[in-house]
């Protein structure tokens, strides 16, 4: 008997029923794998945000709708149902209608979700979208329980989180908005909990992604993001599945303004921010 090419064998018997337990989760097949534009790659380039369909860049600090698209489609398939934390203007809620997967969504700021309510008028998608503090562990529990009977799902397949950067940019003047908060460890105790108030109606083995940055406070740089991806492996029993780096060209605020801010970098001490970090857990719970 030829011991290494039994053992070759039995590998590629392991290896292609491994692949099809993963991808079967996605859709994605042994016979459609090519034909994805799924990027698995831990570093993504966006030129500029997509603008096509629904997408309209309206409100300080949304969502690459990029960003959304290739986290769907990654670890979900149709039918699915995605929940987002704080929804904004709607970005990966448009996503979900293009992509055919069901959506529950949470904010405080009700101008939005009039806003988004009427850009879904006419959709046909089964969608939630709430106006409740993911903070206030009673009320979420029963905005969601309502939301997941009417659906009739009994637990979330993805949850999606693009939190605001403390108080960089507020979005409204409510104590309970996370964009009022300036202190890192109140912030991250916060996080937390809305993590911790989402992830009991995420099934087991799913995923979850955090999209984050850093921020320049106080003359220096403060890594929130890694402060919250460490928060998140210290609190729950979830495996980090991957550290992506995103970086879009395409900047509003620095649009037509690269030599303004090449200058006042040079003249100073630190660097442009050009990136975002995109933290995907495994929950094992």
């Amino acid at each position: 008997m030829n011991f290494e090419k039994t053992a070759i064998f039995y590998l590629s018997i392991k290896e292609n029923l491994y692949f099809c337990k993963i991808m079967v989760d996605n859709g994605i097949t042994k016979n459609n794998w090519k034909e994805t534009d799924i990027s698995v790659d831990s570093l993504w380039l966006i030129n500029e945000r997509d603008k096509t369909g629904k997408h309209a860049n309206v409100y300080h600090g949304n969502f690459v709708p990029q960003i959304p698209h290739q986290l769907i489609s990654r670890y979900t398939k149709e039918n699915d149902v995605v929940l987002e934390l704080f929804s904004g203007s709607g970005t990966t809620l448009f996503e979900c209608e293009e992509l055919n997967r069901q959506y529950i969504g949470f904010d405080i700021n009700q101008e939005i979700i009039d806003y988004v309510n009427n850009k879904m008028q006419n959709s046909q998608l089964p969608y939630k979208l709430n106006n409740c503090d993911v903070t206030n562990t009673s009320q979420f529990n029963k905005v969601i329980q309502n939301n997941l009977k009417e659906l009739e799902k009994p637990a979330v397949d993805f949850i999606i989180a693009h939190p605001p950067y403390l108080d960089i940019v507020k979005f409204t003047s409510q104590e309970s908005d996370l964009s009022n908060i300036s202190d890192v460890n109140i912030f991250i105790d916060n996080i937390v909990c809305s993590f911790r108030n989402a992830l009991q109606y995420l099934s087991k083995n799913k995923y979850l992604a955090v999209v984050m940055g850093d921020i320049y406070k106080n003359s220096e740089v403060i890594p929130l993001g890694f402060y919250v991806m460490y928060a998140i492996k210290k609190n729950f029993k979830v495996k980090l599945k991957g550290t992506i780096v995103k970086n879009i060209e395409g900047n509003r605020g620095k649009l037509g303004q690269q030599n303004i801010w090449k200058y006042r970098a040079l003249m100073s001490d630190y660097f442009l921010f050009k990136h975002e970090y995109i933290f995907v857990f495994k929950k094992e719970f």
